[in-house]
């Protein structure tokens, strides 16, 4: 049998906070030639934090278009949402997450967490629990929005332990779970082994330096060349305007609190999607976590050529493809 890191795709058989909403469309919405994608910005509270709220989508929302699935991306520990999900390097192609998958047909959203980028700085560490609270405030106003009360999720790094708590909180909310980038127990991890060595600053302060470098780094910390170098500067082009620190949350839970998600509470859908070369996690950690989601329709895969950021990455496309089709899968049908 061929070993998993040596596929392209591996499917291993399965077994048998209540939000008010601000919304000021005209700031945000916009026409995007030749794909007509339609964006809008919203603002989601929780209690008194503002949480900035980003959606993109063919055409402008009517009632009569409202059967587009909704698509929700979460951002990791380091980078806000739209440098993350919609983020453009002039002369290289696309690299927008957002507008792929809105071409696709899709409803697309994204957030900034609780002190990242647009939304509202606290003196909290913003952590995965804190980022499940988010996510149901922003669920909250996708709803109301668009009618559909549940959305398939998109999450990277630590987004996707967002959004594999959030399946185990609020699973009626969720249709089809995609975790990129995902670390379960973060043993063996060498990026985790690394980070490990600050866990006693990741405990005392609830915000970390994050600068130019630091932003370069999540491109070749696994694998140079994997990822283009202008990726990496525009993205720090458009995120260090928020500052050169970030929260230090997700960063003590990856380091001292794993596993944070327990897989046999996940029930959706899930396809869980890791680099070649991602050091965030082994492939023998995700294939744990893999073999104990209770839901049989899941997948596992290993795209070639991808390090830790799938959708930023030169070979960015296998993302494209492997998310759409497991986004897409028919539904399943019983006797």
């Amino acid at each position: 049998m061929t070993h998993p890191s040596r596929r392209t795709l591996l499917k291993l058989a399965g077994g048998g906070v209540a939000a008010s909403v601000l919304r000021n469309p005209a700031e945000g919405a916009r026409e995007a030639s030749p794909a007509k994608i339609w964006s809008g910005e919203y603002t989601a509270k929780k209690g008194d934090v503002s949480l900035y709220m980003f959606r993109k989508r063919r055409g402008v929302p009517r009632k009569e278009n409202g059967d587009a699935p909704v698509l929700f991306m979460v951002h990791g520990s380091s980078i806000s949402s739209r440098p993350t999900f919609d983020l453009t390097v002039p002369g290289k192609g696309r690299y927008s997450l957002m507008d792929t998958f809105a071409e696709y047909g899709f409803d697309v959203w994204t957030m900034d967490h609780e002190s990242y980028g647009r939304s509202t700085r606290t003196e909290g560490n913003s952590d995965i629990a804190t980022g499940v609270l988010d996510l149901a405030a922003g669920l909250d106003v996708v709803a109301r929005e668009t009618g559909r009360s549940r959305a398939h999720f998109i999450g990277e790094s630590s987004g996707a332990l967002r959004a594999a708590a959030f399946a185990v909180a609020h699973p009626d909310r969720v249709d089809r779970l995609v975790l990129m980038a995902f670390t379960y127990t973060g043993k063996g991890s060498p990026t985790l082994q690394k980070r490990a060595e600050q866990v006693e600053y990741y405990r005392t302060h609830n915000r970390r330096k994050r600068d130019r470098e630091m932003i370069r780094s999540i491109f070749t910390r696994d694998k140079p060349g994997t990822a283009d170098p202008a990726v990496a500067e525009a993205m720090a082009d458009a995120e260090l305007p928020f500052g050169d620190t970030i929260p230090t949350g997700t960063y003590l839970d990856m380091t001292a609190h794993l596993p944070v998600v327990d897989p046999q509470k996940v029930r959706a859908p899930t396809l869980v999607v890791r680099g070649e070369f991602d050091g965030i996690a082994t492939e023998e950690d995700l294939l744990d976590f893999y073999r104990k989601l209770p839901n049989a329709d899941r997948q596992f895969s290993i795209l070639p050529g991808l390090a830790h950021s799938l959708a930023l990455g030169i070979n960015r496309h296998l993302f494209w493809h492997c998310a759409r089709s497991f986004l897409e899968m028919p539904q399943i049908v019983t006797a």
